[in-house]
């Protein structure tokens, strides 16, 4: 080939010199190099000097169609001369230094890499071996191995890892050899199999030798040095080798810090920091650090960075390793168990609850408490201390995330379970016992009075209780003598009460600007009596029994103090000022009659009466038998006046609560650890001197199981697992008292167990002011300052995480200054939302109905715990008798809704409530809504779960929304009971037209639904189906299409209709597998707050919570509308799933539930940062992750500033 066919072919223009040499090379190739080798130098040496000095011919070389780089490969393959060798690596060096990736790939996939290493094995074999010719060698080498996947195997397999590390040996003072050595040696150990062979050949002593004490001298080879030994040390076989050198590396690094005092040299005690990190993965390489006094070091070579922004890779580093090497601790818990038992009567074939009952138990004069064989520890157990426990790439969400790049393996790809059945699982004979649900169904209304037609329908009243001694705040007749009430921050002095929501005026369209309020309130009567709404209060006890502890005997109105719960005794005086108990000894005998002022939140909540509420508490069974009621349940609640927007994380809030942490190691002295209060101790320590806190949960719905105080004013709080559980520990629900004003406490829940939470993204605690609400501010609100949420070093056993070893328990921490001396404060993980208060809302909808209404309360069934599950039916009265009237009445379609299935989603009580009050409203759409449909309405499915503060599980110790498929009478009644009122109904051909399971979601934003589709799940895999297989009804998008038009807190882009096998014995799979119901739902409402719409940037609240249950109400009356064939048409739009896919594909899917954590929930799709876990990676870059990968970057990154925040 001649060199104008070259060019012609090619399609180069024919005037580049550099061309014209690379022919006559190829022509020397060609020849073998029989010629004089002198020519190839000469040819060799012009294209460098073409390369050097011109930038188009570098292109020209690398460019598309160009011969130039095989034909430098082939004459670097088949030349023997020395200076033509060096030559070529000089250009290989200058075209692979400026280019970037793209060239290096050119080289790799011309077999560059091959050659470079048969040329090193060639190379050594000369006596002595061409030091120049190493040096370019491994220079090239440097640059091409990273970009070579296989670059590690063929170095190894062709001999060239022997080469470099012999050459390492006998140059280490030769530091201009040594640079590209150790780089390819860095490339080299990325390989496993190779990092160990380094290991055995002695590379990682050899490392040793060239790092060293600070010096102004070599940086750039220290630098290398330390990066190869990081990488050879994430074999635990060379972190093995490296224990012994703990010592000097902290000795070096504590050096460097020393000296680097204009921190020139960060990226050098990075690199010492990396190694140490990963010598700690191992247990003896943890153990030697602690031996070697690393925790104080690197605590204190921390805490003087802490002032330098740019010094935060070294702090995070430095806190991922003392973290990982903190000695693991066991709760200080005799048992993970739950306190309370409640004996099952037929306990499970297999699982977790079956496992509990393996162990004998006893009982307590009080509570029924677990108790084990001495032998038996399930708080911690051998894995704790196991080497392997952690892996070297232990990262946060492992267990949630790790199959995300695969793929989500949990969608159903069996189109046969995607279809609904077509028969009934029971006979029609067994279900006919639920025909005395749905009398309306029959009902001929020939005896009703018209006239008076309230009268007509009534309550199915549930049986009495007996009765136990309540301790309960009660109203006295006194009025307050000139109240005042000072404002909360960010209200108005002067500001009227707010009235309730009135849900009946709601407006039915979204603002889509953010701008406009579509919640419209009227003004209450009561509203502007602020001053007037407290009265007198004193706390006794019902039936003749006094106050716990309190030494009241059996007389009902013992004289004592006004005691708030918590044992503090306080009250206002005429002017409003606050008395302290000990004053109350010198005013008893002057005063007639002490009195502590209370709201009257009657003309606020028209559904609350604390009166009603005592009663229905005294009808609530508890395992615990709680006899006292929390202030906030008796007062009730009124929606702030102002928003509460979603915090904004103060920048290194988290690294700072970690380092507190740390220092409990460091300065243990300075730890009380004094245990304040304690449901294990049946006679919980008394604290006197007032120097702890008081804590107190033993009321309806509580959940706190121990409180130790750390420091004065710190204390690590643990809370109670579901009852007939070991784990599920989320929801919290606790008393405070005894607080000094302006005081910064601090306040740590240790044994949360998800992986990440809403608390890490502006989430805040409730808070309920028992002085707030005696000054008219009867109200729950967003309270805590410094919230994170990380991983901790107490242990969690194999048995509390379902098998899985080595795993720790996580701290959700935050801050808080009281205001108020004497005060009493309630703290949740959410809204709380009690049975009892159901019962008194459901009696006060009850007095509220409208002739027009027609309301029906039956008891569906009795619980585990003896309680009674209602069941409402609520529809329109038909306007006569006629047949007309009545047949369109018995005709109407049916809508099931339930709730509150998970005890600790109290949102979903409250939308509920927002759902039941716009139902029974007298508005017109209201009244439409109820002439359109029969609702049928499972207010609560789990009673038991929400009486006795579990967060999950009900008695039986399991997850009624994974009961479905197969309910037991025995253990799910509510469940059982629940869906074979369903099944009756798809007996007699009237299944609902749609079926929602409210709940709440702990980890992501906004509200939105999961419903269930065949198409969609299919496009979410790989499986073929035809078209015919696919044919699906597009009606159940129209439902959330419709709110996401009109709710402002629902998010149709967080929507997902892909059906799960975790999800295949939830309500809402299964109805619509089972029962047929297209439109079958699961509705989440955040814990949190909205990032889009009108609320975005707010926290929600029980006003948007309310609004969100009456939207829901109003899209049903919609839907009624559209589902005609000519409404249909005319909003088309609705079901427009090709462009929603588009937009929304791949957010629907979800990781598989686990063992420890199965969840309604999606993964969560927001970044996180725990930057300072065990076992964190930092070499992963959270910009390229793939963003259905959810674990937890390590945040040594300088493109993370929100690092350990």
């Amino acid at each position: 080939m001649n060199k104008h066919k070259m060019i012609t072919e090619k399609g180069v223009p024919s005037n580049s010199r550099v061309l014209m040499l690379f022919g006559q090379l190829e022509k020397l190739n060609r020849e073998s190099m029989l010629v004089d080798p002198e020519i190839a130098r000469q040819i060799t040496a012009k294209i460098l000097h073409l390369i050097q000095t011109q930038e188009k011919t570098r292109k020209e070389i690398v460019s598309k169609g160009s011969s130039g780089m095989e034909v430098i490969l082939a004459t670097l393959e088949n030349t023997q001369d020395l200076q033509s060798i060096l030559n070529i690596l000089y250009i290989l060096n200058e075209l692979l230094t400026v280019g970037g990736g793209r060239r290096i790939g050119v080289f790799v996939s011309k077999g560059g890499t091959g050659i470079l290493l048969q040329l090193v094995i060639s190379a050594s074999k000369e006596s002595p071996p061409s030091e120049e010719v190493m040096l370019q060698l491994h220079s090239v080498l440097a640059k091409v191995g990273p970009k070579d996947r296989k670059f590690g195997v063929k170095a190894r397999l062709n001999g060239a890892l022997n080469v470099t590390v012999n050459l390492l040996k006998q140059n280490l003072q030769n530091y201009k050899l040594l640079l590209p050595c150790l780089l390819v040696l860095q490339v080299y150990s990325s390989n496993t199999v190779n990092a160990v062979s380094l290991g055995k050949n002695g590379v990682v002593e050899l490392m040793f030798k060239i790092i060293g004490p600070y010096s102004k001298k070599n940086t750039s080879l220290l630098k290398v040095s330390l990066d190869t030994l990081g990488a050879l040390l994430k074999s635990k076989t060379n972190a093995q080798r490296a224990v012994v050198h703990v010592p000097i590396l902290l000795h070096i690094y504590q050096d460097w810090h020393r000296n680097d005092t204009r921190h020139r040299h960060i990226l050098i005690r990075k690199g010492i920091l990396g190694c140490l990190k990963n010598i700690t993965n191992i247990k003896l390489g943890r153990k030697a650090f602690i031996d070697a006094d690393g925790m104080r070091i690197l605590y204190n070579t921390s805490t003087e960075c802490l002032p330098v922004r740019t010094l935060d890779p070294l702090i995070n580093t430095s806190s991922l390793i003392m973290r990982k090497c903190f000695p693991k601790n066991r709760l200080p818990l005799p048992t993970i168990k739950s306190v309370f038992h409640h004996q099952l009567l037929r306990v499970p074939a297999g699982g977790p609850v079956a496992q509990l009952y393996n162990q004998p138990l006893g009982r307590g004069p009080i509570y029924q408490f677990y108790t084990k064989p001495p032998w038996v520890d399930d708080v911690v157990d051998e894995s704790d201390n196991n080497e392997d426990a952690e892996a070297e790439n232990d990262m946060e969400n492992e267990v949630e995330e790790k199959d995300h790049h695969a793929g989500n393996d949990d969608i159903e790809t069996d189109i046969n379970n995607l279809r609904p059945k077509e028969t009934h699982s029971r006979p029609f004979e067994e279900l006919k016992i639920y025909e005395r649900f749905f009398m309306e169904l029959s009902e001929d209304f020939q005896v009703f009075n018209f006239d008076n037609p309230k009268k007509g329908v009534t309550a199915t009243p549930a049986a009495p209780k007996s009765h136990r001694p309540i301790i309960v705040p009660t109203a006295q007749a006194l009025p307050p003598k000139n109240p005042t009430a000072a404002p909360l921050q960010g209200e108005c002095p002067h500001l009227a009460p707010v009235p309730a929501l009135d849900l009946d005026t709601i407006n039915i369209t979204k603002d889509q600007d953010g701008c406009g309020d579509h919640t419209h309130s009227q003004t209450h009567p009561g509203a502007g009596l602020e001053q007037e709404l407290v009265q007198g209060l004193e706390r006794v006890a019902l039936d003749g029994a006094g106050p716990q502890g309190g030494g009241g005997g059996g007389n009902k109105h013992n004289r004592q103090p006004p005691i708030l719960a918590g044992g503090v005794a306080a009250r206002l005086g005429g002017e409003g000022e606050e008395m302290l108990a000990e004053d109350w000894a010198e005013e008893e005998e002057s005063s007639e009659e002490g009195v502590l002022h209370v709201p009257d939140t009657a003309l606020l909540l028209p559904l609350h009466d604390p009166d009603l509420y005592v009663e229905m508490v005294k009808s609530t069974s508890s395992v615990p038998q709680f006899s006292e009621v929390a202030y906030p349940d008796y007062f009730g609640h009124v929606a702030p006046t102002s928003r509460e927007h979603i915090l904004e994380r103060v920048y290194g809030v988290q690294r700072t609560k970690i380092f507190q942490d740390i220092e409990r190691l460091i300065h243990p002295n300075d730890i009380l650890d004094k245990v304040v209060y304690d449901l294990d101790i049946q006679s919980c320590p008394v604290v006197d001197g007032g120097e702890s806190l008081k804590f107190n949960s033993q009321f309806e719905s509580g959940n706190l199981r121990k409180a130790v105080q750390i420091r004065k004013f710190e204390y690590d709080l643990v809370l109670n697992s579901d009852i007939n559980s070991n784990h599920y520990h989320q929801w919290f629900y606790f008393e405070v008292s005894g607080m000094r004003v302006g005081a910064p406490y601090r306040f740590n829940i240790i044994n949360c167990e998800k992986s990440n939470s809403q608390f890490n993204y502006g989430m805040q605690v409730l808070m309920y002011s028992v002085q707030e609400a005696i000054s008219g501010r009867p109200r729950w609100v967003r309270t805590g300052t410094d919230i994170c949420y990380y991983k901790n070093h107490f242990s969690r056993s194999s048995i509390a995480a379902g098998g899985q070893k080595g795993k720790s328990y996580y701290t959700m921490t935050f801050s808080m200054t009281f205001n108020h001396k004497d005060d009493v404060c309630y703290f949740a993980y959410h809204y709380p939302y009690t049975y009892s208060t159901l019962k008194m809302h459901l009696q006060k909808l009850e007095a509220l109905r409208t002739p027009q209404t027609y309301l029906r309360e039956d008891v569906l069934c009795e619980t585990l715990g003896g309680n009674s599950c209602p069941l409402l039916t609520i529809t329109a009265m038909p306007e006569s008798t006629s047949n007309d009237q009545i047949c369109q009445f018995r005709n109407r379609p049916l809508v099931f809704l339930s709730s509150r299935v998970h005890p600790g989603e109290t949102n979903a009580s409250w939308v509920m409530k927002g759902t039941l009050e716009f139902l029974m409203g007298s508005s017109p759409l209201a009244h439409s809504l109820r002439e359109a449909y029969i609702f049928k309405i499972v207010p609560m499915l789990n009673p038991d779960g929400v009486v006795n503060g579990n967060h999950r599980c009900s008695l039986s110790g399991e997850d009624l929304n994974r009961q479905w498929q197969n309910p037991s009478p025995e253990l799910h009644p509510t469940i059982y009971h629940t869906k074979s009122l369903l099944q009756y109904l798809a007996a007699i051909q009237r299944a609902p037209l749609v079926f929602c399971d409210y709940h709440g979601h702990s980890r992501k934003k906004n509200v939105f639904m999961y419903g269930c589709s065949l198409k969609e799940t299919v496009w979410e895999t790989n499986i073929s189906a035809t078209s015919c297989e696919l044919h699906e009804d597009l009606g159940y998008r129209t439902l959330p299409k419709i709110l996401s038009q009109m709710a402002p807190a629902f998010s149709m882009a967080s929507c997902s209709f892909v059906v799960e096998r975790s999800k295949e014995a939830t309500a809402r799979v299964v109805v619509w597998r089972e029962i047929g119901v297209q439109r079958s739902y699961t509705m989440e409402s955040t814990l949190c707050g909205c990032d889009q719409g009108k609320y975005k940037g707010l926290q929600i609240g029980t006003r948007e919570l309310e609004e969100m249950g009456a939207q829901f109400c109003v899209a049903l009356l919609r839907l009624k509308r559209l589902t005609s064939p000519l409404k249909l048409r005319n909003h088309a739009h609705l079901l427009d799933v090709e462009s929603d896919l588009t937009e929304t594909r791949c957010k629907g899917s979800s990781t598989p539930s686990t063992y420890l954590l199965e969840d309604e929930e999606a993964s969560f799709m927001e970044e996180v940062d725990y930057s300072a876990e065990s076992g964190d990676e930092p070499d992963n870059d959270p910009n390229t992750a793939d963003p259905h990968d959810n674990h937890l970057s390590d945040s040594e990154s300088n493109n993370h500033r929100d690092s350990l925040t």
